[in-house]
C-alpha cells in the first residue's frame, strides 16, 4: 500500500508544482497511476512508447503529449534526452536497467542530471551498499558518483532537486 500512495504524492507534487513528466507511456501499473496522478494535479506528462507496446495497446491514452520510437532502447535514449532529472522508484528489472544507463552516464559526466532512486522502505539499499562496495574497492569514486542519490521520500527529493537547479 504504501508505493501506491507514495506514488500519487509525488504525481500530486510534480502536476502542482508545474514540473512535467517524461516516462514511458504505459496506462498500467505504479507509472500508469504517476501518470494519472500528475495530470489529475493539472500537470504535463508525455509518454515515450516504442511502436511494439501500441500494437499491444499498452499505452496511456490521456497523455498530453505521445512520442512513439521504433523499439526499447530508442525510448530510453529519448526519455534520457528529455529528461532535466530521474527518479527511479521501486520497480523490477526494467527499471534497473533504465537507471543503471543514467547512473553510468551521470558517473561519466556525460549527463548533467540528479539520479534519484527513491528508495522507499529500503528498497534500493543492496543498490546503495553495491555502489559504496565500488568504491571502497577502487572501482568507482565518491566524485564519479555525484549525481547519484538516495531518497526515502517525498521531501529529500524535493531537496536534491532544489540544490541541483
Amino acid at each position: 500500500p504504501a508505493l501506491p500512495q507514495a506514488v500519487q504524492q509525488l504525481g500530486r507534487w510534480i502536476g502542482e508544482s508545474g514540473n512535467a513528466l517524461v516516462y514511458g507511456g504505459s496506462k498500467s501499473g505504479l507509472m500508469g497511476l504517476l501518470a494519472d496522478s500528475v495530470l489529475a494535479a493539472g500537470g504535463r506528462v508525455t509518454g515515450v512508447d516504442p511502436k511494439c507496446f501500441l500494437d499491444a495497446e499498452l499505452q496511456h491514452e490521456g497523455l498530453t503529449e505521445l512520442i512513439v520510437t521504433e523499439d526499447i532502447p530508442a525510448r530510453k535514449t529519448k526519455m534520457i534526452e528529455l529528461g532535466d532529472a530521474f527518479i527511479a522508484f521501486p520497480g523490477g528489472t526494467g527499471t534497473l536497467e533504465e537507471i543503471a544507463e543514467v547512473m553510468s552516464k551521470v558517473s561519466l559526466k556525460h549527463l548533467e542530471a540528479p539520479c534519484i532512486l527513491y528508495d522507499l522502505d529500503g528498497y534500493y539499499t543492496g543498490l546503495r551498499m553495491l555502489l559504496d562496495h565500488m568504491i571502497e574497492l577502487g572501482l568507482s569514486s565518491k566524485e564519479r558518483q555525484k549525481g547519484i542519490c538516495f531518497a526515502k521520500d517525498l521531501p529529500e527529493i524535493q531537496k536534491i532537486l532544489q540544490s541541483s537547479l
